[in-house]
Protein backbone atom coordinates (compact mmCIF):
# COMPACT_ATOMS: atom_id res chain seq x y z
CA UNK A 1 0.00 0.00 0.00
CA UNK A 2 3.12 2.49 -0.58
CA UNK A 3 3.33 3.28 -4.21
CA UNK A 4 6.83 4.58 -4.70
CA UNK A 5 7.59 4.15 -1.28
CA UNK A 6 5.53 6.28 0.00
CA UNK A 7 2.13 6.20 2.11
CA UNK A 8 -1.24 6.36 -0.01
CA UNK A 9 -4.23 6.82 0.56
CA UNK A 10 -5.16 3.07 1.41
CA UNK A 11 -2.69 2.96 3.68
CA UNK A 12 -4.59 5.84 5.52
CA UNK A 13 -7.69 4.28 5.46
CA UNK A 14 -6.99 0.72 6.69
CA UNK A 15 -4.94 2.39 9.90
CA UNK A 16 -8.27 4.84 10.65
CA UNK A 17 -10.48 1.79 10.05
CA UNK A 18 -8.91 0.14 12.79
CA UNK A 19 -7.90 3.08 14.98
CA UNK A 20 -12.20 4.04 14.49
CA UNK A 21 -12.06 0.21 15.79
CA UNK A 22 -10.96 1.44 19.42
CA UNK A 23 -7.69 -0.48 19.51
CA UNK A 24 -4.71 1.30 21.57
CA UNK A 25 -2.49 1.40 18.94
CA UNK A 26 -1.82 1.01 15.21
CA UNK A 27 1.14 -0.18 13.85
CA UNK A 28 2.15 0.89 10.18
CA UNK A 29 3.81 -2.28 9.59
CA UNK A 30 7.47 -2.59 8.15
CA UNK A 31 9.48 0.61 7.16
CA UNK A 32 12.39 0.56 5.82
CA UNK A 33 15.45 2.16 7.74
CA UNK A 34 17.55 2.45 4.39
CA UNK A 35 17.09 1.78 0.36
CA UNK A 36 18.40 -1.27 0.12
CA UNK A 37 16.29 -2.89 3.20
CA UNK A 38 13.42 -2.83 1.03
CA UNK A 39 11.57 -6.21 0.40
CA UNK A 40 9.18 -5.34 -1.96
CA UNK A 41 8.34 -2.31 -4.56
CA UNK A 42 5.44 -0.93 -3.25
CA UNK A 43 6.74 -0.94 0.78
CA UNK A 44 7.35 1.72 2.73
CA UNK A 45 10.70 3.16 3.07
CA UNK A 46 11.34 5.84 5.98
CA UNK A 47 13.00 8.87 4.94
CA UNK A 48 12.80 12.57 5.24
CA UNK A 49 10.72 13.73 2.18
CA UNK A 50 7.54 11.63 3.40
CA UNK A 51 7.68 13.16 6.39
CA UNK A 52 4.47 15.44 5.51
CA UNK A 53 2.63 12.75 4.23
CA UNK A 54 3.45 10.57 7.71
CA UNK A 55 2.57 13.18 9.41
CA UNK A 56 -1.30 13.17 7.78
CA UNK A 57 -1.40 9.41 8.34
CA UNK A 58 -0.48 9.57 12.22
CA UNK A 59 -2.83 12.83 12.95
CA UNK A 60 -5.77 10.47 11.27
CA UNK A 61 -4.93 7.85 13.89
CA UNK A 62 -4.92 10.05 16.67
CA UNK A 63 -7.80 11.56 15.56
CA UNK A 64 -9.61 8.21 15.72
CA UNK A 65 -8.24 8.07 19.57
CA UNK A 66 -5.61 5.30 19.04
CA UNK A 67 -1.88 6.30 19.13
CA UNK A 68 0.16 5.31 16.20
CA UNK A 69 3.72 3.17 16.18
CA UNK A 70 5.89 2.26 12.87
CA UNK A 71 8.10 -1.08 12.42
CA UNK A 72 11.81 -0.48 11.92
CA UNK A 73 13.51 -2.60 9.47
CA UNK A 74 15.58 -4.34 7.16
CA UNK A 75 15.12 -7.26 5.19
CA UNK A 76 18.84 -7.86 4.14
CA UNK A 77 18.73 -11.32 1.50
CA UNK A 78 15.45 -10.20 0.66
CA UNK A 79 15.85 -7.36 -1.22
CA UNK A 80 16.67 -6.98 -4.73
CA UNK A 81 18.84 -4.65 -6.58
CA UNK A 82 16.41 -2.88 -9.07
CA UNK A 83 14.37 -1.64 -5.64
CA UNK A 84 17.87 -1.33 -3.06
CA UNK A 85 19.88 0.58 -5.82
CA UNK A 86 22.83 -2.25 -5.35
CA UNK A 87 23.21 -5.77 -4.78
CA UNK A 88 21.71 -7.08 -1.40
CA UNK A 89 23.40 -6.98 1.78
CA UNK A 90 23.32 -9.72 4.23
CA UNK A 91 25.38 -11.29 6.42
CA UNK A 92 27.34 -13.92 4.67
CA UNK A 93 26.35 -12.85 1.05
CA UNK A 94 25.51 -15.76 -1.18
CA UNK A 95 22.36 -17.11 -3.21
CA UNK A 96 18.75 -16.55 -1.20
CA UNK A 97 16.14 -18.89 -3.62
CA UNK A 98 13.13 -17.90 -1.76
CA UNK A 99 13.66 -13.77 -3.10
CA UNK A 100 15.63 -15.41 -5.23
CA UNK A 101 18.15 -12.90 -5.11
CA UNK A 102 22.07 -12.44 -4.75
CA UNK A 103 23.50 -10.90 -1.59
CA UNK A 104 26.64 -8.96 -1.11
CA UNK A 105 28.21 -9.99 2.35
CA UNK A 106 28.71 -6.76 4.51
CA UNK A 107 31.50 -5.28 5.68
CA UNK A 108 32.14 -3.73 9.02
CA UNK A 109 31.56 -0.16 7.73
CA UNK A 110 27.69 -1.58 6.04
CA UNK A 111 27.40 -2.76 9.61
CA UNK A 112 27.72 0.35 11.46
CA UNK A 113 26.08 2.51 8.28
CA UNK A 114 23.18 0.32 9.11
CA UNK A 115 22.96 0.28 12.92
CA UNK A 116 23.05 4.07 12.49
CA UNK A 117 20.11 4.19 10.36
CA UNK A 118 17.80 2.38 12.79
CA UNK A 119 18.63 5.35 15.03
CA UNK A 120 17.90 7.54 12.41
CA UNK A 121 14.75 6.40 11.47
CA UNK A 122 13.55 6.96 15.03
CA UNK A 123 14.50 10.76 14.26
CA UNK A 124 12.38 10.45 11.52
CA UNK A 125 9.23 8.79 13.03
CA UNK A 126 9.48 11.23 15.80
CA UNK A 127 9.21 14.52 13.28
CA UNK A 128 6.01 12.17 11.69
CA UNK A 129 4.47 12.40 14.96
CA UNK A 130 4.35 8.30 15.64
CA UNK A 131 4.11 7.49 19.46
CA UNK A 132 6.33 4.35 19.48
CA UNK A 133 8.66 2.08 16.91
CA UNK A 134 9.00 -1.42 16.56
CA UNK A 135 12.18 -2.84 15.77
CA UNK A 136 12.18 -5.98 14.01
CA UNK A 137 14.53 -8.30 14.74
CA UNK A 138 13.15 -11.21 13.70
CA UNK A 139 11.04 -13.19 10.68
CA UNK A 140 14.31 -13.75 9.13
CA UNK A 141 15.30 -9.82 8.03
CA UNK A 142 18.54 -8.56 8.27
CA UNK A 143 18.87 -8.48 12.82
CA UNK A 144 17.71 -12.02 12.32
CA UNK A 145 19.53 -13.18 9.61
CA UNK A 146 22.68 -12.14 11.71
CA UNK A 147 21.44 -13.70 14.77
CA UNK A 148 20.40 -17.24 12.76
CA UNK A 149 23.19 -19.41 12.49
CA UNK A 150 21.53 -20.86 9.17
CA UNK A 151 22.47 -17.50 7.87
CA UNK A 152 25.23 -16.49 9.79
CA UNK A 153 28.20 -18.03 8.75
CA UNK A 154 31.24 -14.97 9.55
CA UNK A 155 34.15 -15.97 11.19
CA UNK A 156 34.77 -12.23 12.62
CA UNK A 157 33.64 -10.84 15.66
CA UNK A 158 29.74 -10.96 14.19
CA UNK A 159 29.62 -14.67 13.63
CA UNK A 160 30.14 -17.75 15.02
CA UNK A 161 29.26 -17.54 18.96
CA UNK A 162 25.69 -16.20 20.08
CA UNK A 163 27.44 -13.40 21.44
CA UNK A 164 28.79 -12.21 18.38
CA UNK A 165 26.40 -12.71 15.84
CA UNK A 166 23.80 -10.64 18.73
CA UNK A 167 26.41 -7.76 18.14
CA UNK A 168 24.72 -5.99 14.96
CA UNK A 169 21.40 -6.20 17.12
CA UNK A 170 23.14 -4.34 20.45
CA UNK A 171 24.35 -1.54 17.96
CA UNK A 172 21.22 -1.28 15.82
CA UNK A 173 19.17 -1.10 19.53
CA UNK A 174 21.71 1.44 21.33
CA UNK A 175 21.33 3.51 18.03
CA UNK A 176 17.68 3.04 18.79
CA UNK A 177 17.63 4.15 22.33
CA UNK A 178 19.66 7.07 22.18
CA UNK A 179 17.79 8.67 19.80
CA UNK A 180 14.60 7.87 21.25
CA UNK A 181 15.38 9.70 24.11
CA UNK A 182 12.66 10.06 26.96
CA UNK A 183 9.50 10.61 24.50
CA UNK A 184 9.55 7.80 22.01
CA UNK A 185 8.84 3.89 23.40
CA UNK A 186 10.44 1.28 22.15
CA UNK A 187 9.18 -1.84 21.67
CA UNK A 188 11.24 -4.83 19.56
CA UNK A 189 9.80 -7.81 17.91
CA UNK A 190 11.96 -10.66 18.54
CA UNK A 191 11.94 -14.93 17.45
CA UNK A 192 11.25 -17.47 20.14
CA UNK A 193 11.82 -19.70 17.29
CA UNK A 194 13.40 -19.85 13.76
CA UNK A 195 10.93 -22.64 12.91
CA UNK A 196 13.59 -24.96 11.54
CA UNK A 197 15.67 -27.19 12.34
CA UNK A 198 19.34 -25.20 11.74
CA UNK A 199 17.77 -22.07 13.24
CA UNK A 200 17.33 -20.75 16.34
CA UNK A 201 15.63 -22.61 18.85
CA UNK A 202 14.05 -21.51 22.05
CA UNK A 203 17.21 -21.56 24.35
CA UNK A 204 18.97 -19.45 21.85
CA UNK A 205 16.19 -17.08 21.65
CA UNK A 206 15.56 -16.66 25.35
CA UNK A 207 19.24 -15.35 25.90
CA UNK A 208 18.22 -13.01 22.89
CA UNK A 209 15.34 -11.79 24.44
CA UNK A 210 17.24 -11.02 27.63
CA UNK A 211 19.99 -9.12 25.85
CA UNK A 212 17.02 -6.72 24.04
CA UNK A 213 15.63 -6.17 27.68
CA UNK A 214 19.14 -5.57 29.05
CA UNK A 215 19.29 -2.63 26.30
CA UNK A 216 16.49 -0.93 28.26
CA UNK A 217 13.65 -1.33 25.72
CA UNK A 218 10.12 -0.51 26.72
CA UNK A 219 8.69 -4.03 25.76
CA UNK A 220 8.74 -6.70 23.31
CA UNK A 221 6.60 -8.60 20.55
CA UNK A 222 6.76 -12.13 21.17
CA UNK A 223 6.93 -14.03 17.51
CA UNK A 224 8.25 -16.65 15.45
CA UNK A 225 9.44 -18.03 12.52
CA UNK A 226 11.99 -17.82 8.96
CA UNK A 227 9.90 -15.80 6.02
CA UNK A 228 13.08 -17.37 3.55
CA UNK A 229 12.42 -20.40 5.30
CA UNK A 230 9.64 -21.08 7.82
CA UNK A 231 7.07 -18.55 6.51
CA UNK A 232 3.61 -20.24 7.94
CA UNK A 233 5.32 -20.85 11.67
CA UNK A 234 4.69 -17.57 11.51
CA UNK A 235 0.97 -16.90 10.95
CA UNK A 236 0.29 -20.69 10.59
CA UNK A 237 -2.53 -22.56 8.33
CA UNK A 238 -2.16 -22.96 4.59
CA UNK A 239 -0.53 -20.73 2.23
CA UNK A 240 -3.31 -20.39 -1.00
CA UNK A 241 -0.40 -21.07 -3.56
CA UNK A 242 -3.02 -20.68 -6.21
CA UNK A 243 -4.36 -16.88 -4.61
CA UNK A 244 -0.43 -15.90 -4.27
CA UNK A 245 0.50 -16.94 -8.09
CA UNK A 246 -3.10 -15.52 -9.43
CA UNK A 247 -1.99 -12.33 -8.53
CA UNK A 248 1.80 -12.29 -9.61
CA UNK A 249 2.98 -10.21 -12.33
CA UNK A 250 6.57 -11.98 -12.70
CA UNK A 251 6.12 -14.20 -15.04
CA UNK A 252 9.37 -16.96 -13.78
CA UNK A 253 8.27 -16.64 -10.52
CA UNK A 254 4.98 -17.44 -11.04
CA UNK A 255 5.61 -20.37 -12.63
CA UNK A 256 8.26 -21.64 -9.90
CA UNK A 257 6.09 -21.23 -7.30
CA UNK A 258 2.79 -22.49 -9.22
CA UNK A 259 5.48 -25.47 -9.40
CA UNK A 260 7.28 -25.26 -6.24
CA UNK A 261 5.23 -23.65 -3.64
CA UNK A 262 3.88 -26.46 -1.73
CA UNK A 263 7.38 -27.53 -0.96
CA UNK A 264 8.81 -23.89 -0.18
CA UNK A 265 6.33 -22.96 1.53
CA UNK A 266 4.84 -26.25 3.80
CA UNK A 267 1.75 -25.74 5.57
CA UNK A 268 1.67 -25.88 9.61
CA UNK A 269 -1.91 -26.33 10.98
CA UNK A 270 -3.56 -23.15 12.83
CA UNK A 271 -4.62 -23.68 16.37
CA UNK A 272 -6.14 -20.39 18.46
CA UNK A 273 -3.25 -18.43 20.22
CA UNK A 274 -0.64 -20.72 18.41
CA UNK A 275 2.53 -19.39 20.20
CA UNK A 276 1.07 -19.03 24.06
CA UNK A 277 2.98 -22.36 25.18
CA UNK A 278 6.42 -21.34 23.83
CA UNK A 279 5.26 -17.41 24.54
CA UNK A 280 4.80 -18.56 28.32
CA UNK A 281 8.45 -19.66 28.63
CA UNK A 282 9.73 -15.82 27.82
CA UNK A 283 7.04 -14.54 30.19
CA UNK A 284 8.40 -16.61 32.92
CA UNK A 285 12.13 -15.49 32.63
CA UNK A 286 11.25 -11.52 31.42
CA UNK A 287 10.53 -8.71 33.53
CA UNK A 288 9.48 -6.31 30.96
CA UNK A 289 5.91 -5.53 29.60
CA UNK A 290 5.32 -8.67 26.60
CA UNK A 291 3.08 -8.44 23.65
CA UNK A 292 1.30 -11.59 23.01
CA UNK A 293 0.97 -11.93 19.17
CA UNK A 294 -0.38 -14.67 17.06
CA UNK A 295 -3.90 -16.46 16.41
CA UNK A 296 -5.79 -14.13 18.76
CA UNK A 297 -9.96 -14.27 17.10
CA UNK A 298 -11.98 -14.51 20.41
CA UNK A 299 -12.46 -12.80 23.38
CA UNK A 300 -12.65 -15.60 25.27
CA UNK A 301 -8.74 -16.63 24.23
CA UNK A 302 -7.57 -12.67 24.48
CA UNK A 303 -8.50 -12.79 28.28
CA UNK A 304 -6.75 -16.00 28.96
CA UNK A 305 -3.77 -14.62 27.33
CA UNK A 306 -3.74 -11.61 29.66
CA UNK A 307 -5.06 -13.63 32.46
CA UNK A 308 -1.35 -14.97 32.00
CA UNK A 309 0.74 -11.89 32.11
CA UNK A 310 1.01 -10.42 29.11
CA UNK A 311 0.43 -6.89 29.47
CA UNK A 312 -1.08 -6.00 25.38
CA UNK A 313 -2.20 -8.27 22.94
CA UNK A 314 -1.55 -7.60 18.96
CA UNK A 315 -3.56 -8.51 16.48
CA UNK A 316 -3.76 -8.48 12.44
CA UNK A 317 -5.79 -10.66 10.53
CA UNK A 318 -8.40 -10.38 12.84
CA UNK A 319 -8.46 -7.03 12.37
CA UNK A 320 -8.30 -6.76 8.50
CA UNK A 321 -11.97 -8.99 8.53
CA UNK A 322 -13.54 -6.82 11.26
CA UNK A 323 -11.72 -3.55 12.15
CA UNK A 324 -14.04 -3.04 14.73
CA UNK A 325 -13.91 -6.33 16.52
CA UNK A 326 -12.01 -4.68 19.68
CA UNK A 327 -15.05 -2.14 20.07
CA UNK A 328 -17.80 -5.66 19.61
CA UNK A 329 -15.56 -7.26 22.40
CA UNK A 330 -16.34 -4.22 24.63
CA UNK A 331 -20.16 -5.08 24.69
CA UNK A 332 -19.67 -8.96 24.24
CA UNK A 333 -16.56 -10.30 25.82
CA UNK A 334 -17.59 -13.72 23.96
CA UNK A 335 -17.44 -11.99 20.17
CA UNK A 336 -15.40 -14.17 18.07
CA UNK A 337 -13.74 -12.55 14.66
CA UNK A 338 -14.97 -14.07 11.41
CA UNK A 339 -11.29 -14.76 10.25
CA UNK A 340 -11.35 -18.38 8.84
CA UNK A 341 -7.36 -17.85 8.54
CA UNK A 342 -7.54 -18.67 5.12
CA UNK A 343 -4.47 -16.62 4.32
CA UNK A 344 -5.79 -14.68 1.26
CA UNK A 345 -4.54 -11.72 2.55
CA UNK A 346 -1.47 -12.80 2.88
CA UNK A 347 -1.80 -14.07 -0.65
CA UNK A 348 -2.00 -11.36 -2.74
CA UNK A 349 -0.80 -8.23 -0.46
CA UNK A 350 2.54 -8.86 -1.83
CA UNK A 351 1.19 -8.09 -5.83
CA UNK A 352 -2.06 -5.93 -4.98
CA UNK A 353 -3.63 -4.15 -1.64
CA UNK A 354 -4.22 -6.56 0.79
CA UNK A 355 -8.07 -7.57 1.21
CA UNK A 356 -9.81 -10.34 3.21
CA UNK A 357 -11.03 -13.29 0.65
CA UNK A 358 -15.03 -12.46 3.03
CA UNK A 359 -15.10 -9.12 1.70
CA UNK A 360 -13.74 -9.34 -2.23
CA UNK A 361 -16.89 -9.14 -4.32
CA UNK A 362 -16.68 -11.20 -7.48
CA UNK A 363 -13.43 -13.37 -6.78
CA UNK A 364 -12.43 -15.45 -9.49
CA UNK A 365 -13.79 -19.18 -9.60
CA UNK A 366 -10.59 -20.49 -9.26
CA UNK A 367 -9.46 -19.11 -5.87
CA UNK A 368 -12.77 -19.14 -4.55
CA UNK A 369 -13.39 -23.11 -4.96
CA UNK A 370 -9.14 -22.96 -3.53
CA UNK A 371 -9.98 -21.02 -0.35
CA UNK A 372 -13.67 -23.07 0.16
CA UNK A 373 -11.61 -26.15 0.35
CA UNK A 374 -9.28 -24.91 2.81
CA UNK A 375 -11.92 -23.25 5.01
Amino acid sequence: MCPDNRPSQMLLDYHCSVASGEIGMSTVAYASVTRDGLSFPHQLWLRKEIIPELKKLTEAIHNEGAAASIQLGHCGNMSKKSMAGRMPLSPSGGLNIYSPTWSKKMTKDDIADIAQAFGNAVNIARESGFDAVEVHAGHGYLISQFLSPYTNHRKDEFGGTLENRARFMKMALQNVMKAAKNDMAVVVKTNMSDGFRGGMEIDECLQVARMIEEEGVHAMVLSGGFVSKAPMYVMRGNMPIRTLTYYMKNIPLKLGVGLAGRWMIPSIPFTEAYFLEDALKFRKELKLPLIYVGGLISGKKIDEVLDCGFEFVSMARALLNEPGFVKRLKTDREARSQCVCSNYCIARMYSIEMACHQHVKNLPMCLAKELKIMK
